[in-house]
């Protein structure tokens, strides 16, 4: 059954869809909620030039970006039926999909970038994505989304207490709710296309995002405080349907594997260019980039992972990733 608020967009798409007849030629369609220019748009791309090259154009891949066929949630729902092949989401859209994608997105866990492109290059990363193959998903590869951190209309956040009682956007994912709720706040969820007004008449005093959404979605005109509290790197991941996923051929799936993995050191690169830019365009803007007392937040997690982290897997894969070094 149909998501109720599934978009014309999106029910377009599904009947448009090119299914991948015997010959296996095929369009495969991917999805992003974020406008063309964006790392995560640009890398799908490249990894659909990788394959088409490889397959001698008889795969290619097209990518509807700027939520041209709906929100995350909607694409996940179209990938799963099969109406669309792929589609970049957040990890936090797939966490009541597939529990073990919550991992990544534990507040804190990772050191640094590096710790955290250690990780997900290794066997722990292959495993959270492996585990979403029994909800209908094979996922491809990890891409970045840098760390999030909080911005605000009226006054900086530096300390746990300057959290409280905020009227927090979050992503729609109850990890992201606990999260905020332990700091103090008020964590109110809601899709990305909303946030702007919201912030812009008073309906919540803050949201958390990174500098390149929070510049590209123009948060920075109505939210001027932005607070280096770096909690979550929570990385995006990119999915393919299972139900067309095992209509290909095996030589087709490794294809489409080996330019997933080959994409990511591409989005990367763009990733570190765009966050710097972006930066850039906010400091001149006006924005204020504050410092903060990252201790006192790190100390009130306690509750968010005894809640999320519930399987001996997640315990075992938390335990794994706080010991690389």
């Amino acid at each position: 059954m149909l998501h109720p608020h599934l978009s014309r967009a999106v029910l377009a798409a599904a009947a448009l869809l090119t299914l991948i007849p015997a010959t296996h030629a095929a369009e495969l369609r991917s999805a992003d909620i974020h406008p063309d220019d964006y790392p995560t748009v640009q890398a799908v791309r490249h990894f659909g030039e990788l394959v088409k090259q490889r397959t001698n154009g008889r795969i290619t891949v097209k990518v509807f970006s700027g939520g041209a066929l709906g929100n995350e949630d909607d694409s996940i729902e179209q990938v799963k039926l099969g109406a669309l092949a792929m589609s970049r989401v957040s990890s936090a859209a797939m966490h009541n999909i597939c529990q073990t994608t919550r991992v990544p997105s534990l507040p804190f866990l990772f050191r640094s970038k590096e710790h955290l492109h250690k990780v997900l290059d290794s066997e722990i990363g292959d495993q959270i994505l492996r585990s979403c193959e029994a909800a209908g998903f094979v996922g491809l590869a990890w891409y970045d989304s840098g760390s999030r951190s909080m911005y605000t209309t009226k006054k900086p956040i530096k300390t746990l207490a300057d959290a409280k009682g905020l009227k927090i956007r979050v992503q729609q994912s109850d990890l992201s709710v606990a999260m905020v709720e332990a700091m103090g706040g008020n964590a109110t969820p809601m899709p990305m296309g909303e946030v702007y007004t919201s912030l812009k008449t008073g309906l919540v005093d803050a949201a958390e995002n990174n500098f390149p959404s929070y510049e590209s979605a123009h948060h920075y005109e109505v939210a001027k405080f932005y607070s280096l509290t770096e909690h979550t790197m929570t990385p995006e991941i990119l999915i393919f349907s299972k139900r067309q996923w095992d209509k290909l051929p095996p030589d087709d799936q490794k294809i489409l594997r080996e330019a997933a993995r080959e994409s990511v050191p591409y989005m990367r690169k763009l990733w570190d260019e765009r966050e710097q830019k972006s930066r850039a365009v906010v400091e001149k803007a006006g924005s204020q980039i504050s410092q903060v007392d990252k201790p006192s937040f790190q100390g009130a997690m306690k509750p968010v992972y005894e809640r999320f982290v519930t399987t001996p897997e997640m315990k075992d894969l938390v335990a794994k990733i706080q010991a690389v070094q």
